[in-house]
This record gives structure tokens, sequence and C-alpha cells, in this order.
């Protein structure tokens, strides 16, 4: 199983998916502050394959797969039924996938600032998050020396520190808790799949919530999921992490 967090109580469960390199408590301030508007709602913050405290990606997993551990993992903490899933990012695209390969578990899909389609290398900004955690150290005496590694290669301070939260402490030092070469290998797998048929030919409501300064959603790709029924809002201002930026909106 999936390590995972809950928040709030109500009776409409919610799969809320982190992005790429994230974990689930990167969600848990937007989860608590949504639980507050709408009490209705239970969500699930589970960390996906690779990523935070959970088991290793399996080095030939797709993006399916992935959605039918976070289902296996929902259905262990008592998720019954259809189920209500918001991703953000590379979280979408694994709620994407769950409509494909289990629809019958699938009540709606939320996209945060992802299209379905595959994702070209310039456009992706954890390809380049991913170049420099590649090239990083794979032990330091403290964080610090991390910090400034990832400083000096032109990584953006919050996004140094957002990175850092994967780093642990031991007798050797901080090392990386994820395995970063299997986790690129996913990255590559990930970003070639085509996924507009979960859109086109949905077994449940998709919509979108793309970022006004990220180029993960272009416009060709919003009028392209409007035509098949897909709402598309865009937040003014925001960038890729619009839950951060922007989360009023």
């Amino acid at each position: 199983m999936l390590a995972a967090a809950r928040v709030g109580d109500g009776p409409e469960p919610v799969v809320l998916l982190h992005g790429f390199l994230g974990s689930g408590r990167n969600l848990g301030s937007f989860a608590r502050r949504w639980s507050r508007l709408d009490p209705t709602r239970t969500f699930l913050l589970p960390d996906l394959p690779g990523h935070g405290v959970s088991p290793p990606v399996a080095d030939a997993a797709n993006l399916g797969d992935i959605a039918r551990e976070v289902l296996e993992t929902a259905r262990a903490e008592g998720f019954s039924g259809k189920l209500d899933w918001v991703g953000h990012s590379f979280g979408g695209r694994v709620s994407l996938a769950a409509a494909l390969v289990a629809p019958e578990a699938v009540r709606s899909v939320t996209l945060l600032d992802i299209a379905p389609g595959p994702i070209p290398e310039g456009t992706s900004e954890s390809a380049q998050i991913l170049h420099h955690l590649l090239q990083a150290p794979d032990r330091v005496p403290d964080r610090e020396t991390m910090r400034r590694f990832l400083l000096d290669r032109g990584v953006k301070p919050a996004i140094a520190e957002w990175l850092l939260m994967n780093l642990v402490h031991t007798d050797r030092g901080y090392v990386w808790r994820i395995d970063r070469h299997a986790l690129a290998r996913l990255h590559e797998r990930a970003n070639r799949a085509d996924l507009w048929e979960a859109v086109e030919r949905p077994v449940a409501p998709v919509r979108c919530v793309r970022a006004e300064r990220a180029r993960y959603v272009d416009d060709a790709d919003a009028e392209r999921m409007r035509r098949a029924g897909c709402p598309v809002a865009t937040i003014a201002g925001a960038g890729h992490f619009l839950h951060v930026d922007a989360p009023d909106a």
C-alpha cells in the first residue's frame, strides 16, 4: 500500500494527487482549506509510488499501474464506490489513467494545470528540475550543502526547499530517500503517454484548471478539451503550482 494521509470526514470521497517529485503533504494545506469550505468531503492524499515515503516505483510501471496502486490504497483506507480524482500535474495524468483502467472507480476527474497529451520536453518544468536533481551528489554532510548545490545551478529557492524535503539524515550524512534514476525513467514514460481518450471518450466528467503563467496547457489544448465537453478555467497570474500561487482562486 502507498503511504497516505486523510483530511476531513465527510461522506464524499476525493483522491487528491500531487505532482512529480512531490508528496501528499505538499497538498495538505490545500486539502485542509478545501475541507473547511466543503465539509462534505474526505480527502485521501497518497504519496505516489517512488515519492515521499511510499514504496519504490516498479521499473516498468506506467500511469495505469500507478492509478491501480492508488485505487488499491483508497479501497484499503475505506474509500468505496466511485471517487472524485483531483490531480496536480503528474497527479492529473494518473487521474486520467484511472478513468481508462478503472472507470468503475471514477466519478469525476479534475486536472490542475496539465493537459492529456504527450508533454514536449521543452515544456516540462519537472524535466529541468529532474536534470539538476540527477546531477546532485548522493550524500552531503548537511542540508545547507545540498541547498547551495541546487541554488548555484539556478534552481529557484522555493523549488530547492521543496526538493530538500526528499533528503533524510542517516549515519552517513544526508541522502536522498527517493530513487532519482527510477523516477527519471518513469518521468519519460509518463510524459510520452497520450491520455486524450479519457477526455474525448469520457466515462466520467473531466474539467481542467490551468495556470496563466505556465506552459502545460496551451490554448490549442484548452480548445480541444472544450470541444470535447471539458470545461477549462484559467487562474490569472498563477504559475504551475497554482494551488500555492492562488489558493483563493
